[in-house]
């Protein structure tokens, strides 16, 4: 599971206090993301994060904060030179109903957008709001073995009722490239990519 971010997260009110300040995460925010990601652990939400993972993976995180409170974090995380996903989205308990999973979502597309890639996807419970920032419902396909070392760590590895959800950010590159990239003669194996088919109409989705 990559993710603590439900409905609630998205429901946007009027502010109140300093105003809210969305940019990239810096290595002094470690701690501060370390304790947000950490704490949905503990309840069985998140995966557990460390330090050095952290430090590993801290260019591909975007925080909000208002002042000096971190309110979120999410990450983009690259899987090819055409695909990332949205990962470790995570909301504080406190900042549920100031928008700030809208903000995280909308600056990690800006940015997928800069490193001008085709499509971004992530795996989430709230649909309704990624189909309004332009996300299609996809089926899981196949993913690849780097993918799995955060996956098998997953304590709903065997049952996982998250969905996955796609936004393609260059329509015609996209399908141009789509079958040379998924398609059975790649060059780059099964186990160098995410395999994602075609869109699902979402009342195909079997009910939980």
């Amino acid at each position: 599971m990559i993710s603590s971010l439900r409905a609630d997260a998205f429901v946007e009110t009027a502010l109140s206090g300093q105003r809210l300040t969305v940019r990239k995460a810096l290595m002094h925010d470690i701690p501060l993301i370390l304790n947000l990601i950490n704490d949905y652990a503990a309840k069985g939400i998140m995966l557990p994060r460390t330090e050095f993972e952290l430090s590993e993976a801290i260019r591909d995180f975007v925080v909000v904060k208002q002042g000096e409170q971190l309110l979120g974090c999410g990450a983009l995380h690259f899987y090819s030179p055409t695909l990332a996903e949205i990962r470790s989205l995570a909301v504080d308990q406190s900042a549920k109903t100031k928008g700030v999973g809208r903000l995280l979502v909308e600056a990690l597309l800006r940015e997928a957008e800069a490193y001008e890639l085709d499509a971004v996807f992530a795996f989430t419970y709230v649909v309704e709001f990624f189909n309004k920032v332009g996300f299609q419902v996809v089926e899981r396909g196949v993913l690849p073995l780097k993918a799995w070392k955060d996956c098998v760590r997953c304590p709903k590895f065997q049952a996982c009722d998250e969905i996955a959800v796609l936004r393609i950010l260059c329509p015609r590159h996209w399908a141009e490239s789509q079958p040379e990239i998924w398609g059975p003669s790649t060059a780059f194996g099964d186990d160098q990519l995410i395999q994602i088919p075609t869109p699902l109409n979402v009342s195909e989705i079997p009910p939980k």
